[in-house]
């Protein structure tokens, strides 16, 4: 892949992302598209760039999608799916919703502990949810996006609006 030839593409998991229009404005700013993945048709900003992609349902085929197409841009998933390792291993940039990237030898903890999530509200068990999401952990990921952006840019990928 020819990165002078590649646009930047914000992709977002819309079933799972909670800082999507935070996204959208570090996007517009660097002049970069979005598409927004996810099973049922959502509302998406009618903005330049933005655009909406409805994937069939099914567990993880928006971490497919998105997985399939980041290499060069910059993925959003949901942080206890398939998508993050899958997406860092095309290149593409990966921060996690609450700031830094996802770190490599997290990921298989972190899927883990989503598998026995999962097994034990199967099995009846209530279970918490995570820490609310708070002011700084969108800070964060703001810095961490913009700086995703930024290192592509430095790298040669292009940019536009459209992430077609």
């Amino acid at each position: 892949m020819n990165a002078r030839l590649e646009p930047i593409v914000l992709y977002i998991d819309a079933d799972a992302c909670p800082v999507k229009a935070e996204a959208y404005k570090v996007a517009a700013r660097h002049d970069i598209g979005v598409e927004v993945v996810a099973n049922s048709p959502i509302a998406v900003p009618r903005e330049p760039g933005i655009r909406r992609v409805v994937v069939e349902s099914g567990p993880d085929v928006a971490d497919d999608y998105i997985a399939e197409r980041a290499g060069g841009g910059v993925g959003v998933p949901p942080p206890d799916g398939p998508g993050p390792p899958r997406c860092d291993r095309a290149g593409a940039e990966v921060p996690a919703p609450k700031g830094p990237p996802f770190p490599a030898d997290s990921i298989g903890l972190a899927l883990a502990t989503r598998n026995l999530m999962e097994d034990l509200r199967s099995a009846g068990a209530v279970t918490g949810g995570p820490k609310p999401f708070a002011a700084r952990d969108r800070s964060a990921f703001l810095s961490a996006l913009d700086l995703a952006f930024v290192r592509l840019k430095r790298a040669g990928f292009r940019t536009g609006l459209t992430p077609d």
